[in-house]
């Protein structure tokens, strides 16, 4: 099934000195898989994810060939139909939920309000509904944690908290941007096994944003490699230690392992013809 068609997106910015294009000739399909986007910061993973969202700051000039959801035409579907994406057909989740959640308001009454606002019914109804979501993504004592704020929990737990807040309404693609990030090692393994798990259950697609090369190559099923706005390279996740284009062989170079230490980590060199690539 396909959920996401994009063909030769281009998103630019208007500056003091000109047009500055910061996505330059996107082209990707997903469907019910998990994809992850990997590459530095300012290569335009986030831009592109948030485009397929109409997400994007007002001074952005977006462009494509094609960028479909499920379908729809999203660069020519009025706020309405977008609206009707946003949450409930295609979740989003960012990367620190202190930014992301209302800081006051209760945890489950934020859950609750993502599953009546997508669904309906009573407060009752959306008040159980966020009770098993906190139990579905495994938070211990759900209706406990319905009460508290924010600020009383741990990022890990606010992580997971966000995660309920996309599943509420069954959404048929999941974006996660930097997920765990702000996470530490361990916590990190539980929310990927968490999502892994959810999206395998309900039969959703995934986008993975992530810099973790390790991370993406365990978790998805495809990786796309991004340099400064393009697709450089795309490889199934199994196969990223024999990635060939000299960006990703860099950025695998650049790894650390305790299994071959090296003495000092290799400087990434850079070629100006990456830029045409």
């Amino acid at each position: 099934m396909m959920l996401v068609d994009i063909n030769n997106l281009r998103i630019s910015f208007k500056t003091r000195t000109g047009t500055f294009e910061a996505v330059r000739g996107v082209s990707m399909a997903i469907g019910t898989e998990k994809l992850g986007i990997v590459g530095e910061s300012g290569s335009g993973k986030s831009l592109t994810a948030r485009a397929l969202m109409r997400l994007l700051p007002p001074n952005a000039s977006i462009a494509a060939d094609r960028l479909t959801f499920d379908g729809i035409d999203i660069l020519n579907a009025d706020e309405r139909t977008m609206r009707r994406i946003r949450g409930k057909r295609a979740g989003f989740i960012l990367q620190d939920p202190k930014y992301s959640l209302n800081p006051v308001m209760t945890i489950g009454r934020q859950v609750a309000e993502a599953w009546r606002t997508h669904k309906g019914g009573s407060r009752k109804e959306a008040t159980e509904a966020a009770i098993d979501l906190l139990d579905q993504v495994r938070i211990r004592e759900p209706r406990k944690v319905y009460d508290l704020y924010p600020h009383e929990v741990s990022g890990g737990m606010g992580q997971r908290v966000m995660i309920a807040m996309m599943l509420a309404p069954d959404p048929a693609l999941l974006i996660a941007d930097e997920p765990t990030s702000a996470l530490d090692a361990t916590v990190q393994a539980e929310i990927l096994r968490l999502m892994e798990d959810l999206v395998s259950r309900r039969g959703m697609g995934l986008i993975l944003i992530s810099h973790d090369l390790p991370l993406v190559s365990h978790f998805c099923d495809r990786v796309a490699v991004m340099y400064a706005g393009r697709i450089v390279e795309e490889v199934g996740a199994g196969n990223l230690a024999q990635a060939r284009h000299p960006y990703t062989r860099g950025l695998l170079n650049c790894l650390p392992s305790l299994i071959h230490p090296k003495p000092r980590l290799p400087v990434l060199s850079r070629d100006a013809a990456w830029l045409q690539s």
